[in-house]
């Protein structure tokens, strides 16, 4: 199986060909969803895409799978919730847990909406087995109050006396929760003008967070949506290998560049 390449083909033809069976570490992708965007005229089929990922996903591996909701007379399209349930129910992942893609700032108030205005993704993680293969929390979770503390909870002796139950050590960071927070927009998802040729990207940091976090260096990392490439340029800042799938030839052409000047800052 070649890794580091950028297949400019449908996900699903391509995973079949080219992926074989339990051979991914991790995929972290953001597919099209809904009518919110319009991907260069092109469409998907979900379910075949899911129950690909279920093949190639090694046991233990996970797929970070960042989707949100049309809103349609004034109501949720449902399309996130019915794909989480679509990922267990039939292609036979486990879901691990359903985290939050918040974005930083606030949208303009929508007038007469009757509702207020959405700011947030879902990041549904899901694993194949019993749990992840691999987890690096990110500690970065500051405590007001940090180092050596006491339990202020005293121990019951069999006399009846009391004792002190002794001390433990707050660290000055904690684990994250699983409601991640970011800038986006124009030089904040990512410093590469060219990106903003593509009409929906994530944040460079946001690919980097779930790298970091569910696989290890030498992993292979896909994105069958690749789009502008930000998922295999965070696996290879990151030390890991990545492939990609994009059936649009003029997204393809914006990844290569991005991944070209990241390929060239490794080698220097």
């Amino acid at each position: 199986m070649e890794t580091n390449v950028l297949y400019n083909e449908d996900c699903v033809e391509g995973m079949r060909k080219h992926i074989p069976d339990k051979s991914i570490d991790l995929t972290v992708t953001s597919p099209p969803y809904d009518n919110l965007r319009e991907y260069d005229g092109y469409s998907f089929d979900f379910e075949s895409t899911a129950n690909e990922l279920f093949r190639i996903t090694k046991i233990g591996g996970v797929v970070v799978w960042v989707v949100g909701d049309e809103t349609r007379d004034f109501c949720e399209s449902l399309t996130s919730f019915k794909q989480a349930i679509y990922f267990v129910e039939h292609a036979g992942f486990k879901l691990l847990d359903t985290m939050i893609y918040k974005k930083k700032g606030g949208p303009s108030p929508y007038p007469n909406l009757r509702r207020y205005a959405p700011w947030f993704e879902y990041m549904f993680v899901f694993v194949r087995g019993a749990k992840p293969a691999t987890f690096n929390p990110i500690k970065d979770k500051k405590n007001k109050i940090h180092g050596v503390m006491n339990t202020g909870n005293p121990a019951r002796q069999k006399d009846g006396s009391t004792k002190d139950a002794g001390s433990y050590m707050r660290p000055k960071y904690s684990m994250r929760c699983n409601v991640w927070e970011y800038n986006v927009g124009k030089n904040s998802s990512t410093s590469d003008s060219i990106a903003y040729d593509h009409p929906a990207i994530f944040p460079e940091q946001l690919a980097e967070d779930h790298i970091i976090s569910w696989s290890n260096p030498g992993d292979i990392v896909l994105d069958p949506f690749i789009g502008s490439g930000t998922t295999a340029k965070m696996a290879l800042k990151n030390d890991r290998k990545y492939i990609g799938f994009e059936i649009s030839e003029k997204y393809c052409e914006i990844a290569r560049q991005r991944l070209s000047k990241v390929q060239l800052s490794l080698t220097v």
